[in-house]
């Protein structure tokens, strides 16, 4: 069964710095390409980042470049989004997704396979 649960969100300044995990398992992760998915409220998934099998090839959305990272480490099946200089809005809920995210004629962001998601809070 595949698993993918998030951790490493919560309440943080404007300013302040988060690093998202997310523990895979059920399938060879070290094969798989991930990617990291958010949904603010009351809007749809976002694209944020998506990283390589092997960590050749990554890509940040253009609003979050300079600020988040995305890494692996596929020893411990582990994929990592580092958030730095929070604004409020990327108040969101964080996915971690399984593979690269698609997009329909409408520009809406699908996934095949997600994790719970963990909410990541930006608030003074």
């Amino acid at each position: 069964e595949v698993q993918l649960v998030e951790s490493g969100g919560g309440l943080v300044q404007p300013g302040g710095s988060l690093r998202l995990s997310c523990a895979a398992s059920g399938f060879i992760f070290s094969n798989s390409d991930m990617s990291w998915v958010r949904q603010p409220p009351m809007k749809g998934l976002e694209w944020v980042a998506e990283i390589s099998s092997r960590g050749g090839h990554k890509y940040i959305a253009d609003s979050m470049k300079g600020r988040f990272t995305i890494s692996r480490d596929n020893a411990k099946n582990t994929l990592y989004l580092q958030l730095n200089s929070l604004k409020t809005e990327d108040t969101a809920m964080y996915y971690c997704v399984k593979g690269y995210p698609t997009r329909t004629a409408e520009g809406t962001v699908v996934v095949d396979f997600k994790g719970q998601g963990i909410q990541v809070t930006v608030s003074s």
